[in-house]
């Protein structure tokens, strides 16, 4: 019996686990049969694998060739075994050495013409070999600069299946032509991120507005904002990503993992370092905004995607009340939970979350040009569940600019530029704060922890108590307003929050009421 082994990544969300293939060649009815995938996918990846060896100008056994993966029972999806599957062959076959490949993780879809080409969830598969004590990974050419962000593993870029064999066997690459090395690229994912030439003072006229984008920055709080057309909420929330700092290291992995999973990296940027932006239309569905399963694969959804960037939800009343509501877990804890045909699959979902929305289906500018029936106005805001609402720090209503406003601007407006130096700042303030937890900003501070650890002087807590005494104030209120009132010191420079920045955080909190659904 002729055997050969290789390995391989199986990726489950943006988690990925090492796989052994094994191959073996032995007496019976000639064939190749794979073991430990899913059926539907078993044909095509038998038939890639045959094809591209026979267009590589080797011999395919004509044995009875049997391929494991191991462990069986972990789910396997995608082309991305295809490179190892062929090697496995090849080894179990003698045409590679079987100590060549021992120590190596080969990740790649085949084309039939023996052409090695590009996968999604490269970055997330090399994290998974190197954690795993794997020091060489092979991927396509047109993964190299991804699988590269990773530190401490050789990677090795190939264009063709003809090529790894003679790196294999330690022979000169052969000459496969420019078509061969040209390899199939990612496409950048079309909705990754906005353009960095938007600036908050074209925002004119709502210095309030500005004010409520520039705290959401700085403490990671999300935000609603309610206003007629023409005021400025989309504005603010497109502009809100370039107050943000750029991403450190660790969250730029992260990030960058999960446009990955979805193909969805820039070709000349690899590593996603600034926070990205996320705009789903209203009639995007559940699984588009939280993810979902699809092709047997389950893929993050929006939420995830602008993980440590900007989630901006626009005509908010408009999405399925279902939809928003799932969306509360994922906003307070920061990871969403997504079921698919192989289990249920976590994903990183801390992003800024901006709630736009009209106060009523029609968005007059004044209550006397709207149109809609009195019933309607009073039952569309109801649409928010409040317990999304209960999580969004920031309430702010916006009104039309009025001349004395424009006014105000044109004496001079602050760039995004400046108020990204303040937010930075404070974020600075916040993370010496917390160094020695887990947290990154002041709205992921736990409630307990922010009642017992991080508690204002009792001047500035005075107003809390009696606002909890007599209602206006609940205790979910009462650790949001806390969490904004941290904020406001730490744009202030102070070391703690005093009682105006306490009034402050009331009021942001408490912006805009809206009716109850019944």
């Amino acid at each position: 019996m002729d055997m050969g082994r290789t390995r391989a990544i199986a990726l489950l969300g943006v988690e990925g686990t090492v796989v052994d293939v094994e191959a073996s060649i032995t007496d019976g009815t000639a064939g190749l049969h794979l073991m430990g995938l899913p059926e539907t996918a078993r044909d095509q990846i038998r038939d890639r694998a045959r094809a591209a060896i026979f267009n590589s100008d080797q011999h395919f056994p004509h044995r009875h060739v049997a391929v494991n993966f191991f462990p069986i029972s972990l789910p396997k999806h995608g082309s991305g075994f295809d490179l190892a599957i062929a090697v496995a062959i090849l080894t179990a076959s003698g045409t590679i050495p079987a100590q060549a490949c021992m120590s190596m993780v080969l990740i790649g879809e085949l084309g039939l013409d023996g052409r090695v080409r590009s996968v999604p969830g490269v970055l997330p598969a090399v994290l998974a070999a190197v954690d795993a004590g794997v020091t060489v990974v092979v991927v396509p050419d047109a993964n190299v600069a991804e699988a590269s962000l990773v530190p401490g593993v050789e990677v090795i870029g190939v264009s063709s299946l003809r090529e790894l064999i003679a790196h294999l066997r330690g022979l000169p690459p052969p000459d496969d032509g420019d078509d061969v090395h040209e390899g199939t690229p990612h496409t950048a994912h079309p909705a990754a991120g906005l353009p960095g030439a938007l600036d908050l003072a074209e925002v004119k006229g709502h210095a309030s507005g500005r004010r409520a984008v520039e705290v959401a920055a700085a403490g990671g709080h999300h935000l609603a904002l309610v206003g007629p057309i023409r005021t400025g909420a989309t504005m603010l929330a497109e502009r809100l990503p370039g107050l943000l700092p750029d991403l450190d290291h660790d969250a730029a992995l992260e990030v960058t993992a999960l446009h990955s999973v979805v193909g969805g990296l820039p070709l000349d940027e690899p590593l996603m370092t600034r926070p990205p932006f996320r705009a789903p239309h209203h009639t995007s569905s559940r699984a588009a905004i939280l993810g979902g399963s699809r092709s047997h694969t389950v893929h993050p959804g929006a939420v995830s995607l602008a993980h440590r960037g900007v989630l901006f939800l626009e005509d908010v009343p408009e999405f399925a009340v279902q939809t928003l509501a799932s969306l509360v877990r994922p906003l307070e804890d920061g990871t969403v939970r997504v079921s698919g045909d192989c289990g249920i699959v976590a994903f990183p979902a801390r992003p800024i979350a901006v709630l736009a929305a009209h106060p009523c289906p029609c968005g007059a500018p004044t209550s006397q040009a709207c149109t809609c029936p009195s019933g309607v106005r009073q039952r569309y805001l109801a649409r928010l569940p409040q317990s999304l609402l209960n999580r969004v720090a920031i309430k702010h209503r916006l009104a039309p600019a009025s001349q004395a406003d424009l006014r105000r601007d044109l004496a001079g407006v602050e760039s995004s530029r400046r108020v990204a130096d303040r937010v930075k700042a404070a974020r600075d303030r916040a993370a010496h704060r917390l160094v020695d937890t887990s947290w990154r900003t002041n709205d992921e501070v736990p409630g307990p922890e922010l009642r017992h650890r991080f508690t204002p002087p009792a001047q500035a807590t005075a107003m809390l108590d009696a606002a909890l005494s007599d209602g206006r104030l609940t205790p979910r209120g009462l650790d949001q307003v806390l969490r904004l009132s941290w904020t406001f010191a730490d744009l202030a420079g102070s070391t703690a929050p005093s009682p105006e920045d306490i009034t402050t955080a009331m009021r942001m909190w408490d912006g805009f009421s809206v009716p109850s659904a019944s």
